[in-house]
């Protein structure tokens, strides 16, 4: 079965998939050794990790192509991928689509931010008439070349509109033809569990550590009947606090060592990135049979 099959198969299921983000290849990796069953590609982690810059609509198609197409490299597992606003107008969308498409992904997410966007849990944003986005998510939804590539509709309307008027909104996409709907940033409890009953199409919610949408457990979630459960950067965050942690012990001891607790021991990084199978090939294309190391 191919990923974009797997993951339709996963989100109609409604049972709280956990998606995890990942920000590149290797963080792509431990996401899928550990057993998640699909990956978000997530354009405020590449931002963050790729530019050292907030979730402001500094990245561009380019960028999310090429981690996209790295990622679809390392891993099997279904790929999500944050499109931001589709770059541009309803024709910048097809370019867009067809371009993630191209490179790997098995869903495609569009929202309705004025551009340049930012991130769905800052203060100052703004979303784009009803009509525009309606007709930008026609626009990805005609330009999939494979119609098992997946379009999902996220709305950041709730902040600026209000609630109402973000599931009308999501309403809208779904009639427009998107396959998973995404509300964002909604602030209360009793909206997150309204939405499956107001919405038929399967809903991704994002849980954002320190974001305005209070947490659930995924397994409530899954109970609540939605599709997928974003941590779109708990491992950029979890990153973030590793380096910091043996970092500062480096800095204030002179050494860090590999029993420390801090660090990823030498084996298991080498492990993760594939050298048995890459000394393995090396002996089968080149007779070198030097021991590994």
């Amino acid at each position: 079965m191919s990923t974009r099959k797997q993951l339709k198969q996963l989100v109609e299921a409604r049972s709280g998939l956990i998606v995890p983000g990942a920000f590149n290849a290797l963080s792509a990796t431990v996401i899928a050794d550990l057993g998640f069953q699909a990956i978000y590609v997530t354009g405020a982690g590449v931002t963050n990790m790729w530019f050292g810059m907030p979730d402001q609509g500094f990245m561009g198609l380019h960028e999310i192509a090429e981690h996209t197409a790295r990622i679809r490299d390392a891993v099997q597992v279904p790929l999500i991928v944050d499109a931001d606003t589709g770059f541009g107008n309803a024709l910048n969308v097809i370019h867009t689509v067809r371009t993630l498409e191209r490179a790997g992904a098995d869903c495609i997410q569009l929202e309705d931010q004025v551009a340049p966007k930012r991130c769905g849990h800052f203060n100052g944003k703004e979303v784009i008439s009803t009509e525009e986005a309606v007709d930008k998510i026609k626009a990805a939804v005609d330009a999939r070349r494979d119609p098992d590539l997946l379009i999902m509709a996220r709305t950041d309307a709730a902040a600026t509109h209000g609630f109402e008027a973000a599931v009308e909104r999501a309403q809208k996409f779904a009639e427009a033809g998107a396959d998973i709907l995404f509300v964002e940033a909604v602030t209360q409890a009793e909206e997150v569990r309204a939405l499956p009953q107001r919405l038929a199409k399967p809903q991704l919610m994002n849980m954002v550590i320190g974001g305005k949408t209070p947490l659930f457990n995924a397994d409530q979630l899954g109970a609540l009947g939605f599709g997928i459960v974003l941590y779109a950067n708990a491992a950029l965050q979890g990153a973030v606090m590793g380096m910091q942690n043996a970092l500062t012990v480096l800095r204030d001891t002179k050494e860090v060592r590999e029993d420390s607790g801090l660090v990823t021991p030498f084996a298991e990084r080498q492990r993760l990135v594939g050298k048995p199978q890459w000394d393995a090939l090396e002996q089968r294309y080149t007779g070198d049979t030097r021991a590994p190391q």
